[in-house]
C-alpha cells in the first residue's frame, strides 16, 4: 500500500466517549420531554463524538462531485450512453441565471449554502478548462469489470488520494461536514459489485435499476456483475475496489478517509456513495463514527450497505439520482441538530422546574 495513503488510514481515530457521554448527558437537561426530537438526539450525540466537544458546532457544507467512466457501461448496463458523464459535468459547472452550475446537486446547494466542487476522476472525454473542474483522471474511464480489473491497484489508490486532497482544500475552505457525490454513466454495476463481494451477498440481492432499467436490462446487468466476480476471489478491500470499481468511487473513499482523519463528519448520499464506504470502513472500522447517511435510496442494496455499517438513514425520499443530491439535502438536518444540542437551555439554565 502506498505510504501516504497508510498513513491517511492510521491516523483515523475513534470518536471522543468522553465528548459523546457529556453530549447524552446535556440532552437528558435541554428544555423538551425526554425523546421529543427523535433522532435529531442520537444525532447530535455522534456529531459530539466526531467533534470532540459536548456542543458541537459544524459550519461549512461541501459537496465533493467526483465523475468518471466505466468501461461497464460499453456492455449495455445502463439507459444512458456513457456519452452523458461529461455532459453532464459541464452542467455542474455551467453558467445559469441562478448562479454556478445547472444540475440538481448545484440547486440545492444553492438553497441551503452547500459549497459543490467537481472532479475529473476518470471522464471519457476532452473536458474544456474550467477554473471550478479539478483534474485528476489518471485513464480516460475504467477497463470493462466483466472481463479485467476495472483499475490497476496504482490507479486505484492515486485516486483515493486524489479525493484527500481535493477533501484537505475543502476544509481548509472552511468545511465541516462533507459530502461525497458522483457522477457516472453504468456506476452502480460496479457499486453493486464491490458490495456483493464485500458482504458476500448474491448480487441478485444487491443490484438494481440505476437509471432505470427495465427487466431484461437488469437480468444481464446482474450476469455481467456474476462473471466479474467469478474472474477473482479477492478479498482485500482495495483490491476488491481495484477489481471492481470506478475512479470516482475510489475518489469518494479518499474524500471519506480525509474527513475522518481531520474529524469532520461525513454525509453519505446512496449506493455508489455506500459501496465506497464499504470499502472505508473494511480498512478503518473507526471510519464509520464519522458517517451520516442521508436516506435509503431506491437502489435495492443500499438497505443491506446499512444494515452492515450499523447505520440509520435519516428519511427515505425514493432518490436514486446520485451527485451528492441526497447528501446535501440532508446536511440541515445534522447541522440542525448540532444547534439543539448546542443552543437550546437546559431546565437549569432556564429556570424551569422538573
Amino acid at each position: 500500500m502506498n505510504h501516504d495513503l497508510s498513513t491517511l488510514i492510521q491516523s483515523i481515530l475513534p470518536a471522543d466517549q468522553e465528548a459523546m457521554a457529556r453530549a447524552q448527558a446535556r440532552q437528558a437537561q435541554l428544555t423538551k420531554p425526554a425523546g421529543a426530537l427523535g433522532d435529531l438526539e442520537a444525532l447530535s450525540v455522534r456529531l459530539a463524538g466526531v467533534f470532540g466537544t459536548p456542543t458541537p458546532h459544524p459550519r461549512g457544507v461541501a459537496v465533493i462531485v467526483a465523475a468518471g467512466d466505466h468501461g461497464a457501461a460499453l456492455d449495455g448496463v445502463s439507459a444512458y450512453p456513457p456519452e452523458v458523464t461529461p455532459m453532464m459535468v459541464m452542467n455542474f459547472l455551467a453558467d445559469t441565471p441562478c448562479g454556478a452550475g445547472g444540475a440538481a446537486v448545484n440547486a440545492i446547494a444553492r438553497t441551503v449554502g452547500a459549497q459543490v466542487y467537481v472532479m475529473d476522476a476518470g471522464v471519457n472525454a476532452d473536458l474544456p478548462d474550467h477554473p471550478q473542474l479539478h483534474r485528476h483522471a489518471v485513464r480516460r474511464g475504467t477497463r470493462n469489470l466483466r472481463v479485467t480489473a476495472a483499475m490497476t491497484r496504482e490507479e486505484t489508490e492515486t485516486l483515493v488520494l486524489a479525493g484527500a486532497a481535493l477533501a484537505r482544500q475543502a476544509i481548509a475552505d472552511g468545511a465541516d461536514v462533507l459530502i461525497p457525490g458522483e457522477m457516472g454513466i453504468g456506476n452502480t454495476t460496479p457499486a453493486a459489485a464491490i458490495t456483493a463481494r464485500l458482504l458476500n451477498a448474491d448480487p441478485a440481492a444487491v443490484t438494481g435499476r440505476g437509471t432505470g432499467v427495465d427487466d431484461r436490462t437488469l437480468a444481464h446487468k446482474v450476469e455481467v456483475i456474476k462473471e466479474a466476480l467469478e474472474r477473482t476471489g479477492t478479498t482485500d478491500p482495495l483490491d476488491v475496489l481495484a477489481e471492481f470499481g470506478g475512479y470516482e468511487i475510489a475518489a469518494m473513499l479518499g474524500v471519506m478517509l480525509q474527513a475522518a482523519a481531520n474529524r469532520r463528519a461525513v454525509i453519505l448520499d446512496g449506493f455508489v456513495e455506500g459501496s465506497a464506504a464499504l470499502v472505508g470502513v473494511a480498512l478503518a472500522p473507526h471510519l464509520r463514527e464519522y458517517l451520516f447517511p442521508a436516506g435509503e435510496c431506491a437502489e435495492i442494496g443500499h438497505a443491506a450497505q446499512l444494515r452492515h455499517l450499523g447505520l440509520t438513514p435519516m428519511f427515505r425520499l425514493g432518490l436514486r439520482l446520485g451527485e451528492g443530491t441526497g447528501g446535501v439535502l440532508a446536511a440541515p438536518l445534522l447541522l440542525s441538530a448540532a444547534a439543539t444540542l448546542r443552543e437550546m437551555r437546559t431546565f437549569e439554565e432556564a429556570g424551569v422546574p422538573t
